[in-house]
């Protein structure tokens, strides 16, 4: 430990994960001690009920560490060590519409794959950069460690826009996928296990699973499990888990099938089987209502009792969430120059030998105070480098629409992803999403 204490900013205050990610840093103040926490949330009214009960929190938890809230750019950004990037450009309302307008016409609608996730990309594409201004304007020796989606098109315009930013992207999904596997193989949790993984955001495959301290290779147990169960466990570790989220990792069993001798992310099989997931979808109700019939009521519900009682006791974040715990032992590693192995976006500069040096790669790197190190991952297969090549294709499409306010490069977008039939289709679901996206998106032209 360096002695030091640390500032840090989210950016989406208002965010419905924003609670648990504090009551994670507060239990962690004995490997990354705080001295100051603030909320940016360009939504003052949201990020007022998320601030209030964290106000309460941080009074009975950690008087020592100094909390505030603000829509103020400068006094948000200003002498910070961190900024973390929990944004979500159009909140629920357009996440809706993302998944809606494509299931209109008989396409695959989800937050951060297909059309859905290129429109929420490119609309996250300036607020984004937006916030690394101020970071760097306000904090020039600060890290961003953003994790607002959607990812791989957010890390495409970083690297062509603010090539020279102190920004790491990342995802936890892997790490879900990873926690299932040491449960399966009766570990207590991912940080059990090594790994080699490559691909893109949400987009990727395990070429390797060992367990981290007898260095025995779980690939061959893994698999025997994942082909007929997929990275569902069932009992205990799963009573909490959404039916949505049953069949999606109950899915990966058909998924594993296209490569056997790999182990799939989960989100593979929105392009595996695309038509699946539009046959099983309901186009009135999808994920976007379930979160606000469930989790978004059950937060705002949470925090709106903690102010009515005064006090956080006994609230529902005391449990460690997976998902915040990671970005703790991310940033911890940055600030304590561990050179720990996470998974990053970045640009493949040779990690994956037999893809672009500018491709924008998910693959295992070290992480220390200058950063990250990717680590070599292999070549990539030729049925995964085909799938690869065209995603992040249109990943690109989409930065080359926003830079270009080109109308025709978001169209090629579209009509290449895998998950679209024909050009038609694509131009179709294009022009519903242009108006309602205007107040987001650069005039595409």
């Amino acid at each position: 430990m360096n002695g030091k204490k640390y500032s840090v900013v989210i950016a989406g205050g208002g965010s419905t994960f924003t609670p648990g990610f504090v009551l994670d840093l507060i239990k962690s103040q004995d490997k990354f001690p705080m001295r100051q926490l603030k909320f940016y949330d360009n939504d003052a009214e949201r990020q007022k009920k998320i601030g209030e009960a964290v106000k309460i929190i941080m009074k009975e938890r950690a008087p020592q560490i100094k909390f505030s809230y603000t829509t103020d750019p400068k006094e948000a950004f200003t002498d910070v060590d961190f900024v973390m990037g929990s944004i979500r450009v159009g909140k629920y309302h357009m996440r809706s519409l993302d998944e809606k307008i494509p299931l209109k016409y008989g396409v695959n609608g989800q937050e951060t794959t297909g059309p859905g996730g290129m429109a929420y990309g490119l609309r996250s594409i300036p607020a984004i950069i937006q916030i690394i201004d101020w970071m760097q304007e306000y904090s020039p020796n600060a890290w961003m460690i953003n994790y607002s989606n959607t990812i791989a098109i957010v890390a495409e315009a970083c690297r062509r826009l603010r090539p020279n930013a102190k920004v790491i992207n990342i995802c936890d999904m892997p790490i879900d996928d990873m926690d299932r596997m040491a449960a399966i193989c009766g570990l207590n949790s991912w940080h059990d296990i090594d790994f080699n993984y490559y691909g893109l955001n949400h987009f990727g495959w395990w070429k390797e699973v060992r367990n981290k301290k007898t260095g025995e290779d779980l690939m061959p147990k893994l698999k025997e499990y994942v082909k007929d169960h997929g990275y569902w466990v069932g009992g205990e570790y799963d009573k909490n888990t959404e039916a949505s989220w049953e069949a999606t990792f109950k899915k990966v069993a058909d998924d594993y099938k296209m490569d056997p001798e790999t182990l799939p992310n989960n989100y593979m099989q929105y392009y595996y089987f695309p038509q699946y997931e539009v046959a099983n979808a309901d186009p009135k109700h999808t994920r976007t209502d379930e979160i606000r019939e469930h989790r978004q009521k059950i937060v705002f519900g949470e925090c709106e009792r903690i102010v009515k009682a005064g006090t956080a006791k006994d609230n529902i974040w005391d449990i460690s969430g997976l998902h915040s715990e990671y970005i703790v032992d991310i940033i911890h590693a940055i600030a304590f120059n561990t050179h720990e192995k996470f998974l990053a976006n970045c640009p493949n500069n040779g990690a994956i030998s037999n893809m672009d040096p500018d491709s924008i790669v998910e693959v295992p790197a070290l992480f220390g105070a200058d950063g990250i190190q990717p680590m070599a991952t292999g070549k990539a297969g030729r049925f995964q480098r085909g799938l690869m090549m065209e995603q992040q294709t249109c990943e690109k499409l989409v930065v080359d629409a926003y830079v270009e306010h080109s109308y025709q490069k978001m169209l090629q977008a579209f009509a290449l992803n895998k998950t679209v039939p024909d050009a038609s289709v694509a131009k179709k679901i294009l022009d519903d999403m242009i108006p309602v996206n205007a107040p987001y998106w650069p005039e595409l032209k």
